[in-house]
């Protein structure tokens, strides 16, 4: 095996010539990104261009030519301007986004796309038409140990707990009829109101593409813990198994209950009912274990009211309608008609009376 030095395994030069080379992790040179950050870099020893990438790798990539996403969210949660050129670790991930990229893992390490600003190299299948093409990636190599093992984020993920506390700590999903219905924003005021009404609060981002945004919103808001899916090793959950997203959610909500001091947990599950990993979680045990009930979010009465339909047609409770319908009195009044149910602007959630209303959850 041949080894070089970091310098010329860093340069333009063709590196697919090579099967593994030494690599140096260092974080003022290479921008890590935020779907990394439980990893150490240290760890990261060589690198290999000899292995078909699956998803959750860790792979230094070169920006190329820079076109939709011009910045990328960095460990630190710092937004950094890209630069053609520019040295990025990330992590190979397949994307699901209605409203930007649907893009897969691809098959070997040839160039590709930076398809989410969190940090996830992937090749685009379909795009949002008015959005410009992806930014380009150029992989120069999965990083590897001393072993030889390639770093993937499950290495990193946080610890199964035994703990049965989930049965006793109150779990509320939100769910939406889809991408921009106002799932995070109902969470985060949602964990606003529980909140101001004295009570620790954890948000959890189960399903999505690995991004800070969502975990910076319930964090702003006054949530105790914060965690999403990226916490249990994936770098997105598009094309994970059904029992893969069952056990992220076991994983994710015990870990939760677990730490001192929690009073509830409020659970965000990505897009909308039509999603398949959406709908398989909803209709899941591990989803009939920990929650108790669901808010719904619609950007329409037309939404809310066939949403909160195929829960209820599947036994699960709807304590609520939200999200971006609340910002018309009209469609509020609509949706109250149609379904019986209690509609609740962002500033109804983020108001302490809120526990009062949700005693049933709680």
């Amino acid at each position: 095996m041949q080894f070089i030095d970091q310098k010329t395994a860093l340069s333009e030069h063709d590196h697919h010539n090579d099967n593994t080379r030494p690599f140096l992790a260092d974080t003022s040179r290479q921008k890590w990104s935020f779907i990394t950050r439980r990893v150490c870099p240290s760890d990261a020893t060589s690198l290999t261009t000899k292995i078909t990438p699956s998803p959750g790798d860790l792979v230094l990539a070169k920006i190329g030519q820079i076109a939709q996403h011009t910045k990328i969210q960095l460990r630190s949660g710092r937004r950094s301007q890209l630069y053609a050129g520019d040295r990025v670790v990330v992590a190979y991930g397949n994307r699901y986004a209605s409203d930007q990229f649907e893009a897969e893992v691809p098959n070997d390490l040839s160039t590709c796309h930076f398809v989410a600003a969190g940090g996830i190299a992937a090749a685009m299948i379909s795009k949002l038409q008015s959005l410009k093409v992806p930014t380009a990636l150029e992989p120069v190599g999965l990083l590897t140990d001393v072993h030889s093992e390639i770093l993937n984020l499950s290495r990193y993920r946080i610890r199964d707990s035994n703990s049965a506390r989930s049965s006793v700590v109150p779990c509320i999903a939100v769910l939406g009829a889809s991408m921009n219905a106002g799932k995070t924003t109902a969470t985060a005021n949602l964990v606003r109101g529980l909140s101001l009404a004295g009570k620790r609060i954890a948000a959890i981002k189960v399903t999505g593409t690995g991004a800070g945004n969502d975990l910076w919103a319930y964090e702003d808001a006054g949530a105790a813990l914060t965690l999403d899916f990226t916490d249990a090793g994936f770098a997105s959950t598009y094309k994970l198994t059904a029992n893969v997203i069952e056990g992220c959610l076991n994983r994710l909500v015990l870990h939760a209950a677990h730490q001192p001091g929690i009073d509830a947990i409020i659970v965000e599950v990505a897009d909308g009912l039509l999603h398949s990993e959406t709908a398989d979680l909803a209709q899941s045990s591990a989803f009939r274990e920990h929650i108790q009930a669901v808010l719904f979010a619609s950007g329409d009465a037309m939404g809310a009211v066939a949403g909160t339909q195929w829960l209820e047609q599947r036994g699960i409770e709807v304590i609520g309608i939200t999200g971006a319908l609340t910002a018309s009195e009209l469609a509020m009044a609509e949706v109250e008609s149609a379904t019986g149910l209690r509609a609740f602007s962002k500033e109804a959630l983020a108001s302490a009376s809120i526990q009062s209303i949700f005693r049933v959850a709680m």
